[in-house]
């Protein structure tokens, strides 16, 4: 970790079709090997593909998904007197975006359908029904906080 000062905070531009910033986001962990085009044609492919399904706004289905995905808390290790305790810790608001933009990526990729955006759109659907890997590691973690709850007092 850095001792002298905070990193800035990079500024990113909204997407060209939507013009939102969330979404921006979510293309650049789609995103491999830089190639931004192809994460654009993935997630717009994806949306479409949503439209398609259950003819709601694609762009409002995605958000909803997000906001499921979202952590509430996590476990942070923290070392005392030579032992490593797992310390529920409450997510920063920024962190737990990130958080669900790469867990919903991550379920995606991990799916068995044939191309990236089938698997992005059942995932997508999936998150916003709340249910889903996404959905599944969100539980996972909250979980694993709550039963670490009795070290909570050694919150920094």
């Amino acid at each position: 970790m850095a001792r002298r000062r905070a990193a800035e905070k990079r500024e990113v531009l909204p997407d060209p079709k939507f013009g939102d910033i969330i979404i921006t986001k979510f293309m650049n962990t789609i995103m491999r090997q830089g190639k931004k085009s192809v994460a654009e044609g993935i997630v717009y492919g994806a949306f479409t593909q949503v439209q398609t399904r259950t003819g709601k706004d694609p762009v409002e289905l995605f958000h909803e998904a997000v906001t499921n995905v979202r952590p509430a808390v996590e476990v942070r290790s923290r070392r005392v007197g030579g032992a490593t305790y797992q310390v529920p810790v409450e997510v920063r608001s920024e962190r737990s975006q990130a958080l669900a933009l790469r867990w919903i990526t991550e379920a995606a990729r991990a799916r068995s359908e044939k191309t990236m955006r089938d698997r992005l759109s059942a995932e997508l659907l999936e998150a916003s029904q709340n249910r889903g890997a996404a959905i599944k590691k969100r539980e996972d973690t909250h979980k694993m906080a709550d039963a670490n709850k009795a070290f909570s007092h050694y919150r920094w």
